[in-house]
């Protein structure tokens, strides 16, 4: 069999992990210990991340025609993609903070949503939190002012109703209302007189 019909299946793979994917990282794994890789593997693996170690002639060739052909300028030394379909900030969140530790994990460079990004580029998409984290966010905000209400009918509740809660007597807000309605009367003059004294 020749190497191209071996070589073949393995681009189609490529292909096929990187269609639809809102985000491709390439990283240098070089010098990782085995318990790194399998712990950095399994980390990727529970967020639904595809990471895996290719040829870079076999990626380029899969990258043709594809938004990832930008990243055929990064593609030296040995190199593993981090794929993901639907957390576009995944893969950078993860190889970033795990990067920390393993000081001998290097980003390459990656592709989110269709735009390429450097390391520093990747490293700032790292801090962007997670959809679920936004999303918890979102729903405490949410909450937040329906507790406080909560808490006040219920305070009201305690002190024996409505009746009993501390309010303006009627009389004094009848007061104020008239005397906001005249002072407007009172300036309407002046300023028609002005014009006629010219």
């Amino acid at each position: 069999m020749a190497k191209v019909e071996l070589k073949q299946p393995i681009v189609q793979a490529i292909a096929e992990d990187v269609k639809d994917a809102a985000s491709v990282v390439l990283v240098d794994y070089r010098g990782l210990t085995v318990a790194q890789d399998t712990e950095l593997r399994k980390q990727l693996r529970e967020a639904g991340i595809t990471y895996k170690v290719y040829k870079n002639t076999m990626m380029k060739r899969a990258f043709e025609g594809t938004d990832f052909a930008v990243l055929d300028e990064h593609l030296e030394g040995p190199s593993a993609i981090a794929v993901s379909k639907d957390d576009a900030t995944a893969p950078a969140r993860i190889l970033c903070k795990f990067a920390k530790d393993a000081k001998a994990l290097e980003l390459k460079a990656g592709v989110v949503e269709g735009t390429l990004y450097d390391v520093d580029g990747l490293t700032e998409l790292s801090k962007i939190p997670s959809r679920e984290e936004l999303l918890s966010k979102l729903l405490g905000s949410l909450q937040s002012p329906i507790t406080n209400l909560a808490r006040v009918l219920n305070q009201i509740a305690e002190k024996g109703g409505a009746e009993n809660c501390e309010a303006a007597p009627a009389e004094e807000a009848a007061e104020e209302a008239p005397a906001a309605e005249e002072a407007p009367a009172e300036e309407a003059p002046a300023a028609e007189e002005a014009p006629a004294e010219e």
